[in-house]
């Protein structure tokens, strides 16, 4: 696990101070709570994916942080839930999942969580809400938690409000009752005191707070943290091959750094201070940096953030890659590489075609707009014509690679 210096004495402070914190219930009892006991608290992730994203790794990094502080996370995997879906900051319905490809991901995500948590001798907790939820007997459950939930209040609930006009199912809105359900059942079992969850699940988180008190007349809390947003406002963690993952099958270590490094100068001091453990005052400094300068701040910070999902050589070797590139060396074989075989170049394939088999365009419109405006080059060799066939002929020991705009490279072989 990762050694860093405490910087406060309380990890309530530490949120604050690094732009996590949103709200809480009670907050000055809550801060009280964190710094004088050992809280148990959980976050849920709902498995609607096979992997964790660059989007939930705040929420890691915020689990990491309580952790050190001497605190318990539970895990919570969202194997019941997610045959529901949060009807949260949604304007649709979520595709409807088979249980065997819940339960998949419910397991990818505890493989996940299992390298950034210590597990051992009881210091985090993981479970699953399908344990409790899929068998639950229906008369049963809305007999001892349904009755606690008003109809009229939850209807004025953004995340059930937006819905109404385009079709809120039955399905959906019963999430809120389950998460609710989640809470009590872990308090039950495991005492946990305290539910954490972006600023969207306040709603539920809320729903959840009450009825435990309700309950079982104890103190519980809760506390919401902010989104991953860039300075313009967008939810971040989508690249335009979609989410940037944490499975580095998925998203490759390069990628990730590149993604990273390339984000938006204002967002720097931000990310540095939420997505890394490097002191207060170093991620200040980084990005306070102006011009040019603020090149280093980013490269620092997709280093460490590279370096904390996959490890410190993949890190070092993304880095490498990356200098590479942008000084136009020699290119390696970290960096990201598609291989086909020779016959499918035999009678060429179209630069518009491959661009976009490579996911490096949308569409061959974008293809073309590109190759128009220069922004294409194979092996060093800007793409003047947008009908250019890519032949066995353009491949130098059998690869080459296409660059498009300034920092996007990608690496074609053949055998």
């Amino acid at each position: 696990m990762i050694n860093y210096k405490l910087e406060h004495d309380n990890v309530f402070d530490e949120l604050v101070e690094r732009g996590y914190f949103e709200q809480a219930t009670h907050e000055d009892e809550l801060r009280e709570l964190l710094k004088n006991e050992s809280v148990k608290f959980y976050i849920g992730f709902d498995a609607t994916a096979d992997s964790l994203t660059i989007g939930h790794f705040i929420q890691i990094m915020i689990m990491m942080r309580m952790q050190r502080h001497g605190h318990i996370p539970v895990a919570l995997l969202g194997g019941g839930t997610t045959m529901i879906g949060d009807p949260s900051g949604r304007s649709d319905m979520r595709m409807v999942m088979t249980k065997e490809t819940i339960e998949h991901n419910a397991k990818c995500f505890a493989n996940q969580l299992g390298r950034f948590l210590d597990f051992e001798n009881d210091k985090a907790i993981i479970e699953n809400n399908a344990d409790w939820l899929l068998n639950l007997n229906f008369l049963d459950f809305m007999r001892e938690i349904g009755v606690h939930f008003s109809v009229s209040q939850m209807l004025t609930l953004d995340s059930y409000k937006n819905r109404l006009h385009d079709g809120l199912t039955f399905f959906e809105f019963s999430y809120m009752l389950m998460q609710s359900y989640d809470y009590l059942v872990l308090y039950r079992k495991h005492g946990v005191k305290l539910q954490m969850g972006g600023s969207d699940q306040w709603s539920n988180i809320i729903g959840g707070y009450n009825l435990v008190r309700k309950l079982e007349q104890d103190k519980v809390y809760g506390i919401t943290f902010k989104l991953l947003t860039t300075a313009d406002g967008v939810k971040m963690g989508k690249s335009m091959k979609g989410a940037v993952w944490l499975d580095e099958n998925k998203t490759t270590p390069y990628e990730l750094f590149q993604y990273m490094r390339n984000i938006d100068d204002r967002d720097v001091e931000k990310f540095l201070l939420m997505l890394t453990f490097l002191p207060i005052e170093e991620c200040k400094r980084l990005g306070a940096l102006e011009g040019a300068e603020i090149n280093k701040g980013k490269e620092v910070l997709a280093y460490e953030i590279t370096k904390l999902v996959h490890g410190e050589e993949k890190a070092k070797q993304a880095l490498e890659t990356s200098k590479a590139l942008f000084s136009n060396n020699v290119i390696d074989e970290n960096m990201p590489t598609t291989e086909f075989s020779k016959e499918k170049f035999a009678e060429g394939v179209g630069i518009l075609n491959l661009l976009t088999e490579l996911e490096l365009t949308k569409s061959n419109g974008e293809g073309r707009r590109l190759v128009q405006q220069n922004g294409i080059s194979i092996n060093g060799a800007v793409v003047d014509d947008f009908k250019k066939n890519i032949t066995l002929d353009d491949f130098e020991n059998n690869e080459l690679v296409i660059k498009k705009g300034k920092k996007i490279y990608h690496r074609v072989t053949v055998k």
